[in-house]
């Protein structure tokens, strides 16, 4: 099968394309001027239940939706448009609604990157100790984009939100020069997008320069549910694939990060070869996603993807709360529903499958699984515990929330028993105001 893309611009020329209404239609016009959108052919003709759309998960999941904009901003937006108004205008009031959307949740720009030897480090961050986030350039794209993805800036055009680096060299010192950092993490975008050369010039510096202390490759990718074809008949799959065992050669643990939101994902049989192939190589691949309304949540989905990506020998990895960015409005849960969602599917499955950990919000001070609603002192509480912290001394230290049904993200919880402060605010506050001091005075 030939990569074929949709865009904004080609789009009317998919295939089942006159099976959607004239509203459906202005839907995608007027909300893919704000939000990123692409698919391709592999979605449409593979993964999409054209008989359920608009319902199907998998076209909401890679659809823009008119419910993704706030009213006002639908408003705004499908007036222009019917205005005739030029692209300029158009572009304007698009990235004045783009800013108001949160673009860059739990302080990426802010506060996760690294400012090192008077250079601040663009395409990368930094949050948890051993972990280093990078963005190579080359691969700040996707084969398909998610319609709930909290990297949504990376793709609108406005440089100022993007993350992106060429600087494998900074890469390699940096770590080098940090011997706390075990893990470095690949992601866009796609790092999978790019040619299996290109990527190996990002990779290979880092295998040459044999840093010990260098423990774990992760690769986050969409590719194995939007393109599985990367590591079948694509020109370089098997280029990429040799790539893949050479990391493992080196002796370094590869983890595949994969995305999956759904069963339909996982059904068919090219997906299931790929997997193998990935897997012939030495990777590990482990799966997350966002509980996402409208697409998954329910106990039973989320039971039935995590018994078939053991059964494809995947391992279930997070259930996610979807982020404080975009479309949140769209696609989130309230917290004590998110339990319950995660908490009856757990009850669904083996041992095996409860690898997964969740639902988990990734947000300023670190990970923080919602642990479940619990009854203290007669009063109802979220029961609440840090997986991963700005401060490694916070994970696994659990702590307590005021009850509050209508929450979705972390910002709308207070502490318990009137306290002021969660636990780790003091400290979190003055880790922030040191990096951002750092930052002024190296750019002075």
């Amino acid at each position: 099968m030939k990569y074929q893309a949709y865009t904004l611009n080609n789009f009317k020329n998919i295939p089942r394309i006159n099976k959607l209404s004239e509203e459906q239609i202005r839907a995608i016009e007027v909300v893919g001027t704000v939000l990123p959108f692409k698919t391709n052919n592999y979605v449409v003709e593979h993964l999409i239940d054209w008989s359920k759309v608009p319902d199907d998960p998998i076209y909401i999941l890679t659809f823009p939706q008119k419910g993704m904009l706030l009213p006002e901003h639908y408003e705004t937006m499908e007036n222009l448009i019917l205005s005739g108004a030029g692209k300029d205008d158009i572009k304007k009031a698009a990235d004045t609604i783009r800013l108001q959307l949160n673009p860059h949740p739990a302080g990426q720009i802010e506060h996760n990157v690294p400012v090192w030897h008077g250079n601040r480090l663009d395409g990368i961050q930094h949050k948890y100790r051993e972990t280093v986030v990078f963005f190579p350039s080359h691969g700040q794209t996707c084969h398909a984009y998610c319609t709930f993805c909290f990297r949504w800036p990376q793709f609108v055009g406005i440089e100022d939100l993007k993350f992106a680096s060429r600087e494998v060299g900074l890469l390699v010192e940096y770590i080098s020069e940090n011997p706390e950092i075990t893990d470095i993490l690949f992601t866009g975008g796609d790092p999978l997008t790019m040619n299996a050369r290109i990527l190996g010039t990002y990779i290979r510096p880092l295998l040459d320069a044999n840093i010990s202390h260098l423990n774990n490759i992760r690769i986050g990718s969409k590719s194995l549910t939007y393109w599985p074809y990367r590591f079948l008949t694509d020109d370089d799959s098997t280029e990429l694939l040799n790539l893949f065992k050479e990391i493992k050669q080196a002796g370094k643990h590869l983890a595949f990060m994969a995305h999956f939101n759904h069963p339909a994902e996982l059904q068919n049989e090219i997906v299931e070869k790929a997997i193998g192939k990935i897997l012939e190589t030495g990777a590990i691949i482990r799966t997350q996603s966002p509980l996402l309304r409208h697409i998954n949540d329910s106990p039973e989905i989320w039971a039935e993807m995590w018994r078939r990506q053991v059964a494809l020998d995947c391992i279930p990895y997070y259930m996610f709360v979807a982020r404080n960015t975009g479309a949140q409005h769209y696609f989130s849960v309230p917290l004590e529903e998110a339990w319950q969602i995660f908490r009856q599917a757990y009850q669904k499955v083996s041992g095996i499958c409860r690898t997964v950990r969740g639902p988990v919000m990734s947000c300023i001070p670190g990970k923080v699984q919602v642990l479940g609603v619990a009854e203290i002192q007669n009063q109802k509480a979220f029961t609440l515990r840090m997986l991963q912290g700005r401060n490694p001394d916070w994970a696994a230290r659990p702590f307590f929330a005021e009850y509050d049904e209508k929450a979705v993200w972390f910002t709308d919880l207070k502490p318990l028993f009137g306290e002021e402060e969660f636990f780790f605010k003091d400290e979190l506050e003055q880790m922030l105001k040191e990096n951002m001091e750092i930052e002024a005075e190296d750019f002075e």
